[in-house]
């Protein structure tokens, strides 16, 4: 890679405003700072200052993978669809709409890989027969292809985009939790390096799978994915996996009787809470599903939304739907009136957090009407337990019990699993163990998404000025301005400055463009140069040169014979 490069000849035509179209400011700016072009939705084209960014990302990246043992392969990214169809995911990812697929010549169905799970066990699985050629950690680092419904937020949420992904294969559980270990290890390196202040949190594992998983997320408020933290210890979590502390039992003497009371039109939650005189939470939410070929009633508080994804867990592989108008009707049930009180041939699943009410308000399972005086095991009976309600902000820890949560937004930068044998069983993928007999791997896997570390490294470190590049993964570290080219000695100056760096070994650009001393300026700010040495004549005069720190917009004044010496070391100081 290039360690020096003239402004002159370098392909970057910034813009003088941001891109209209682009919401996320850390898309407006990489437009605007000519680091990347929008082809389309979703898809980008990486300009010279870009896919240096990158490659430092995929440095960093390719470091820490290396010094943990693992080891780079390069895996195709056009995939057939058997393996796919056997572990289930081609249709899981079908449902979506998220691969994109194609036919060759001879009609065989093919998919642009959105992950790898699918080569990589296979290829193991030919090559691999012992267990003394365990443990085994590859890595490739390639382009990736999904059909985003709603592609935004440039690189952030594109439908083509460079990841690492990882993945390890052990003997046992234990080994698998040593490796998994390794990588978090790795990942938390990757992250700091690259700059990022980033959190690991519990996760859902969506359609990857697996049991244990992290996601890392960079917080960022356009960021995408909600988070919860605890103010008084470590617990973090994605809002699709995060707990709150149990509910405590509401004391159960006393009861008040069950009645039914005229409701009518008062069909939503906060119309019933208004006309009877009571809390939202004090109404009994009942959600009715199809899960499978059964109905399911969904109980929690009024004040509480249900957590789609933890309810689709909790019924995995059955898919939940939610019933329709018609569904009411076909099975006798008043849509807005439903409660848990007499509701034959429905399987009650109840959130724990209506162990803490009493007394509640729950639809009367008539039209117009609701009952007062619902309580639990008097009342009605839950068949079954499960957490299936969001998480909100001012729950309590559920580790600690002491702290409250707190939620943010952020970007997933990375995501690890342990997969067990959720792909080595169904692609039959075994090796013959110490013992003789025969064993399906343990399998561990690890996503970075590497073009996204540049979006996420934008959003966290920009002012209204333009971006301020981490030293570790700027384009370049320096930028020598001289003010204006009609001048000889200034030109003369920057010149021998630049030479010098070059020699030093300083990743280094001159702006050696006719252009005003103000459009130089503005455009090393917006693209963020950690260090910016302006070469003038005012300065020359009094024998020096001014240096500026990006990230602090700290000014120092060097002496112009120190200055090539002088600049490595200022360089270091850079955040």
């Amino acid at each position: 890679m290039l360690t020096a490069m003239r402004a002159s000849e370098l392909f970057a035509h910034t813009l003088r405003e941001p891109p209209g179209e682009e919401e996320a400011p850390s898309a407006r700016l990489l437009v605007q700072g000519a680091f990347v072009r929008k082809v389309m939705a979703g898809v980008f084209t990486l300009l010279p200052l870009g896919l240096r960014v990158l490659r430092k990302v995929e440095r960093i990246v390719r470091e820490e993978m290396d010094a943990k043992g693992a080891q780079e392969i390069r895996m195709p990214a056009i995939l057939p669809s058997d393996p796919w169809k056997r572990t289930g995911r081609w249709q899981a990812y079908a449902a979506e709409n998220l691969m994109f697929t194609l036919h060759d010549r001879h009609d065989r169905e093919l998919g642009l890989g959105p992950t790898h799970e699918e080569v990589v066990t296979p290829l193991v699985d030919a090559d691999v027969s012992s267990y003394r050629d365990l443990p085994l950690n590859l890595y490739h680092i390639q382009w990736k292809y999904r059909d985003e419904a709603r592609p935004r937020s440039g690189l952030i949420r594109a439908r083509e985009f460079l990841m690492k992904d990882a993945y390890t294969f052990d003997r046992d559980l234990e080994g698998l939790r040593v490796s998994y270990g390794k990588m978090v290890q790795a990942y938390k390196a990757i992250f700091s390096r690259s700059g990022l202040d980033f959190r690991v949190v519990e996760a859902d594992p969506g359609l990857i799978g697996g049991d244990v998983n992290h996601e890392f997320m960079a917080p960022a408020d356009v960021g995408e994915d909600l988070f919860v933290h605890c103010t008084s210890c470590d617990y973090a979590a994605n809002v699709e996996a995060a707990e709150a502390a149990p509910a405590e039992e509401a004391d159960r003497d006393d009861l008040a009787p069950l009645e039914d009371v005229p409701t009518p039109g008062r069909a939503t939650i906060e119309a019933v809470a208004d006309l009877l005189g009571v809390a939202p939470g004090k109404v009994l939410k009942a959600l009715v599903y199809r899960v499978g070929e059964r109905l399911v009633a969904v109980l929690l508080p009024g004040d509480r939304e249900v957590s789609e994804s933890k309810l689709a867990r909790a019924f995995a592989p059955d898919e939940v739907e939610m019933l329709g108008d018609a569904d009411f009707e076909r099975h006798g049930l008043a849509k807005g009136y439903v409660g848990p009180q007499g509701l034959d041939g429905v399987t009650i699943v109840a959130d724990p957090t209506i162990r803490s009410g009493r007394d509640w308000v729950a639809g009367a399972n008539k039209p117009d009407a609701h009952a007062t005086g619902v309580n639990l095991d008097r009342d009605f009976t839950v068949d079954r337990w499960e957490d299936v309600a969001a998480v909100r902000e001012g729950d309590r820890c559920p580790r600690c019990h002491e702290g409250t949560l707190r939620v943010g937004r952020s970007i997933e930068v990375g995501h690890t699993f342990q997969l067990g044998t959720r792909y080595s069983e169904p692609l039959d993928a075994t090796f013959v163990d110490e013992d003789g007999a025969e064993k399906h791997f343990m399998m561990g896997c690890y996503g970075i998404g590497v073009s996204r570390i540049i979006s996420a490294v934008v959003e966290q470190h920009r002012d209204e000025q333009g971006i301020a590049w981490p030293r570790a993964v700027a384009p370049y570290q320096v930028v020598v301005i001289p003010t204006n080219m009609d001048q000889e000695e200034v030109v003369s100056v920057a010149e021998e400055l630049y030479a010098g760096l070059v020699a030093g070994g300083v990743e280094v650009v001159i702006d050696d463009r006719d252009e005003r001393a103000g459009v130089k300026f503005t455009d090393a700010e917006l693209i963020g140069y950690p260090v910016a040495v302006v070469v003038g004549k005012r300065g020359l005069e009094a024998g020096s040169l001014e240096v500026r720190l990006r990230a602090t917009g700290e000014q120092r004044e060097v002496p112009v014979e120190d200055a090539a010496a002088a600049l490595p070391g200022l360089v270091a100081e850079a955040p």
